[in-house]
């Protein structure tokens, strides 16, 4: 008969199902509280007249009577079924799960079952888990607000559609009705059940007070030290009653204190019953019935109490242990949890040095497991109702984090060596349990077949393992064996059971033992996650965000931040499959958690490492050239007598000074802040990745993310752009900081393995596109605007010079001094380490913006062009007739600014050779390789080829920063600008025209004061020597595009600049002429820069003596110095 009970199958169905049924009826309750997630029909304004008459009269509500309060949900009836019909469902199972509870315990009580924890403990826990289980459903579903609103509604619209009200409502309503004081008609239902109740209760006698001991014993008894006794170090860790060892204490309080308020009679008539209670009340003031739902233990039980007679003393005693705990309880406490760091860590150092101790000494692991994680349960839930009193910081760990490290760290240590774990107690089973246990079994005067069978199938199943399953990774699942134990004890602990457990102690002792190796084998991440698990911090995240922030808050806290965030991988565990919608927000809360973790933990990681590379690049700075010449001034007067300094002056350190030291113990702040980034860097060493809900999270991609996202902005801010005033710093200045910045970035591998060469080169790379990742301004777009508008624009006013001696720009001296000096920004190592800032994205993106400011000009060039195409026609046809060439030049307008636009095109055009001239230089140095097939390359194709073919070589070759006949941006460019509405005659005929329009216009330089050419420079001081540049470029690209031949039509240009020029020098008028010479020396200038055009073809349409004449004229007046 007693085998036909199926009490193990039951026990183990209900708890499973009971809890599904309590997180169930918590999200509901949390559902209809939260003004967000609150059901459509409870939020309804139509509804509320509904709701209200439902509350009012429920269950009797009379749906035919009272229509006119039920109108909308008439209306409606289709939608409230649906949306209430889920929560409907739950609260029948509320019922079912009662109904097979009732039905369990009555015959548990029938069969007058055995209950001690130190005996059979599954039996026993399972019966006061499922008591507690079923305690808490009712008390949660009596917190639910609005359960009568959603069950009226659902029977109102189900009588509407259907004519008749649901089957179970009456019973569902009746269950409301009683449970409107829940503990109240508890203790109603579990008086007959008292007798079974209080003997499991008073099993825990000899457990509970063991576990409850203050700190003060554990560290006298040396507890979870494997230091303590060197000689049994090898032994293995076991004891009578092994599973409770690690047996939460907060299991066992809930147990205790809920159980004794079920079951309250026997605190008046059993001195054992009340210590237990009384200790129990003393360990706290709130129990947690269900993820963050409390019981306020003192005054619930106060309260039940007081409805009592003969209850007066057990007030007095709640009284009393509630003084109790809020004098003592929170000090107790925190000397454990500090008592618990100091062993956790003891306990990882000695197992991670010697991994085998894991085997014999695994009972240790998850004793600390489970002793840290009560105590972090415990604070949690009294930091979120923490009671006044005069010691609050009882209630606040700023040390939180260690105690949460510590716990990672061994979890991790287990699963890494879990092959180690295995083997052992593999063997354990094999050579010692088997072994022990068919002696056990054969010492026994009685065994029943059914018993007989069980026993010895456990035999022989664990005689049969060997060491070499573990050596081929065979799958291991003793779910059966434990299961059979299970019921084995259900078998013998029934009233008058042929083998009666209790009279056995040793085989539970030997099988409570050997069921905890085959949990060692086959169960240890549930054995982890039943000792080791916190996910209440899901539940608590204001509390669990407090408790981060006062850790981050300490020094010697920093290297265990990580603890944070890899804790949130626990939450995923704690979900169930009756309550699928609670996982979508655990979810999204836990990712919220860990994410925000990580940030804060990046960011302070990434401020201290870009305040040291911030240090490091002001030390580097004081050696930069710029910063020598006080240095070499004060060498060069060494030998005088050195001045006396005056009184209160502060003598300039010199570099390096910082490091000289009288004290070692002085630290400097860079010492600070090396000693916080080993801190902080070490928090990265508890794991690589973890996994939260399906996503991988790898903590080092925050820190390279934080680092790029602010390396990207200390760049930016180091290049010191002003807009309003021009200002921007050298390249070769931010340069050098960039340098200093990313050699100290790499001094972080040696703290952490990141890979800092591609965080580098991304946020290099970055900074050569227009925008950043975030939509951010780069240095490339900074150094172009800064170009354009600043040096270019006074370069084309002629208030900077393009000076091709000194391959660079030089400033005009003027009365009103200038915002920058130009020679300082484009010299050849400037725009040599702006090619190393920029690259060849960079410059490419500065050259399309130079082509636009061309292309501006080049369009009202045109314009000027159509305006005077009448005249520049006839002075084409007539170019070599002087007298009507003169009358036609005064009909002529606008040369003087066709001139101005066109040496704005070449001082463009200069600007530009010089950046791709820097670029060469600098890809000749990074990769020679490369550049040696790409120069060949375009050495060997010929613009005879087709033109696409060629263009496409020279688009690669400048890209590189070679220079082609050709320019292909410029190309591009020109031809963008052609429309539909011309043709491409009209087209070349207007650069024709232009080119025209230009050599006619030349004689009108000679008037110009600036015009003259300067030897010191190699050119003109309004940049005239520029139109060269400027003519030979533009007309190559305009005719390219055009198909036209570039040669010929630079000849007719050179003939008719010739015939042009030789006529300025027959005028007269001195005051005309008087830079002639400078003028001339244009026309060498144009055929030295032309691919196209030579020497030979310029002597024949203009003497060379004149060029010689001329280059000695304006060599005359330079003052060579010698020496």
């Amino acid at each position: 008969m007693d085998y036909q009970q199926k009490l193990a199958e039951k026990l183990t169905i209900l708890n499973e199902r009971g809890n599904g049924v309590l997180i169930r009826m918590n999200y509901i309750k949390k559902t209809c509280a939260d003004p967000k997630l609150r059901p459509s029909v409870l939020t309804e304004k139509a509804m509320e007249s509904a709701i209200k008459y439902i509350n009012k009269k429920f269950p009797n509500i009379d749906f035919r009577g009272n229509i006119q309060n039920l109108t909308n949900i008439q209306r409606q009836k289709s939608e409230v079924m649906t949306a209430t019909s889920s929560y409907y469902d739950s609260f029948l199972d509320v019922i079912e799960f009662r109904d097979h509870v009732y039905e369990l315990l009555n015959t548990i009580d029938a069969c007058q079952c055995f209950l001690d924890i130190t005996v059979n403990f599954d039996f026993t826990k399972s019966y006061l888990d499922l008591i507690i289980t079923y305690a808490s459903v009712i008390v949660t579903l009596s917190r639910i607000d609005d359960k009568k609103a959603l069950v009226g509604m659902f029977n109102c619209a189900h009588e509407m559609t259907n004519g008749s009200s649901d089957p179970s409502y009456p019973r569902l309503g009746q269950m409301f009705l009683e449970y409107e004081h829940p503990w109240k008609k508890l203790t109603e239902e579990f008086g007959p059940h008292t007798r079974s109740v209080t003997a499991a209760l008073l099993s825990l006698k000899m457990v509970y007070p063991r576990r409850n001991l203050p700190a003060e014993q554990w560290r006298s008894a040396q507890l979870l030290s494997l230091l303590s006794a060197p000689a049994a170090m090898m032994d293995p860790a076991c004891c009578e009653t092994m599973a409770c060892e690690y047996l939460s204490m907060e299991v066992v309080e809930r147990w205790i204190i809920i159980g004794f308020l079920l079951c309250h009679s026997s605190l008046n008539s059993n001195q054992a019953s009340q210590d237990l209670w009384k200790m129990a009340l003393r360990s706290g003031l709130y129990l947690v019935l269900t993820r963050d739902e409390v019981l306020n233990i003192h005054k619930v039980t106060e309260d039940l109490f007081d409805s009592f007679k003969g209850y007066s003393k057990r007030i007095a005693d709640i009284k009393e242990c509630r003084e109790h705990v809020i004098v003592n309880c929170g000090a107790m406490h925190r000397e454990r949890r500090q008592f618990l760091r100091g062993a956790m860590k003891e306990l990882f150092k000695v197992l991670e040095d010697q991994p085998g101790l894991l085997g014999p000494k695994a009972l240790f692991v998850f004793m600390a497991l489970s002793f840290c994680r009560d105590e972090v349960l415990w604070l949690v839930r009294h930091s979120e109702n923490m009671p006044k009193i005069k010691t609050p910081e009882d209630y606040v760990d700023n040390q939180m984090a260690e105690l949460l490290y510590y716990i990672q760290k061994l979890r991790g240590l287990v699963r890494k060596h879990v092959h180690v774990i295995q083997r052992y107690h593999i063997q354990y089973l094999a050579q010692f349990d088997a072994l022990v246990l068919n002696d056990t079994i054969q010492n026994m005067y009685v065994c029943p077949e059914e018993e007989s069978v069980l026993l010895t199938s456990f035999v022989s199943t664990l005689s049969a393992l060997s060491i070499k399953q573990v050596d081929n990774k065979e799958e291991f699942d003793f779910g059966a064996l434990r299961l059979d134990w299970l019921r084995l004890q259900a078998y013998t602990s029934v009233n008058k059971a042929p083998l009666p457990l209790k009279e056995y102690p040793d085989l539970a002792k030997v099988m409570n033992m050997t069921e905890f190796h085959t949990r060692m084998v086959d169960s240890l991440e549930e054995m982890m996650q039943e000792t080791s698990e916190v996910s209440i911090f899901c539940f608590y995240p204001r509390v669990f965000e407090k408790m981060f922030t006062q850790s981050s808050e300490e020094m010697t806290m920093k290297r265990y931040l990580m603890a944070f965030p890899s804790v949130c991988s626990h939450f995923s565990q704690c979900g169930h499959l009756l309550c699928p919608e609670e996982m979508d927000a655990m979810e999204k809360k836990s990712l919220r958690l860990c994410v925000t973790f990580l940030e804060q933990i990046a960011k302070q990681t990434s401020s201290v490492v870009l305040e040291i590379c911030a240090e490091q690049r002001n030390l580097n700075d004081q050696l930069l050239p710029k910063h020598c010449a006080e240095t070499i001034s004060a060498a060069r007067y060494r030998k005088q007598k050195k001045p006396v300094p005056k009184k209160g002056e502060v003598q300039k350190e010199k570099p390096g000074a910082e490091s000289l030291r009288k004290d070692r113990t002085i630290a400097t702040n860079v010492d600070k802040m090396h000693l916080m980034l080993t801190e902080l860097c070490s928090t990265y060493s508890l794991c690589t990745d973890f996994i939260v809900f399906e996503h991988i999270v790898v903590p080092t991609e925050f820190l390279l993310s934080h680092l790029e996202l602010r390396l990207s902005e200390i760049i930016v801010r180091m290049a010191n752009y002003n807009q309003t005033t021009q200002e921007i710093a050298r390249p070769s200045d931010l340069l050098a900081g960039i340098r200093a910045y990313t050699s100290n970035l790499h001094s972080l591998s040696s703290y952490i393995n990141v890979d800092v060469t591609r965080l580098v080169k991304s946020v290099l790379l970055q900074q050569t596109q227009p925008l950043d990742s975030h939509g951010g301004p780069t240095i490339t777009t900074l150094y172009t605007n800064w170009y354009l508008e600043a040096l270019l624009r006074q370069a084309s006013n002629s208030l900077i010079v393009h000076c091709p001696t000194m391959q660079c720009f030089v400033s005009q001296t003027t009365e009103s001094e200038p915002s920058f000096r130009a020679e300082e920004f484009s010299d050849v190592l400037e725009l040599q380490a702006l090619s190393e800032l920029l690259g060849p994205y960079g410059l490419k993106f500065l050259s399309e913006n130079l082509m636009w400011h061309i292309t501006s000009q080049v369009t009202e060039l045109k314009k000027m062009v159509i305006e005077n195409m009448d005249v520049l026609v006839q002075m084409k046809n007539n170019f070599d007739k002087p007298e009507e060439m003169a009358s036609l030049r005064k009909r002529l307008t606008g040369g003087e600014n066709v001139l101005k636009r066109m040496t704005i095109i070449g001082v463009i055009l200069s600007f530009r050779s010089m950046a791709q001239e820097s670029l060469k230089e600098t890809l000749h140095k990074h990769c020679p390789y490369l550049m040696g097939p790409i120069e060949c390359l375009r050495d060997f194709i010929s613009p005879e080829v087709d033109i696409q073919v060629t263009l496409s070589v020279y688009e690669l070759a400048t890209a590189a920063g070679l220079t082609c006949d050709i320019d292909p941006a410029l190309v591009a460019a020109i031809r963008s600008m052609h429309t539909d509405n011309t043709s491409i005659d009209e087209e070349h005929k207007l650069s024709c025209l232009l080119l025209v329009y230009i050599a006619v216009s030349l004689p009108s330089l000679a008037l110009d004061s600036n015009s003259f050419y300067s030897r010191e420079h190699g050119g003109h001081n309004n940049n005239i020597h520029c139109l060269a540049t400027g003519i030979n470029q533009l007309a190559a690209a305009m005719f390219t595009v055009q198909n036209k031949n570039i040669e010929q039509q630079l000849k007719e240009f050179l003939k008719l600049a010739s015939t042009t020029l030789l006529q300025l020098g027959q005028n007269a008028e001195r005051i005309e002429s008087k830079n002639r010479e400078s003028v001339y020396l244009l026309l060498h200038l144009i055929v030295e820069e032309s691919p196209y055009l030579s020497q030979d073809i310029l002597e024949s349409c203009f003497p060379y003596v004149l060029l010689r004449n001329s280059y000695r004229e304006v060599y005359r007046s330079f003052v060579v110095t010698m020496g």
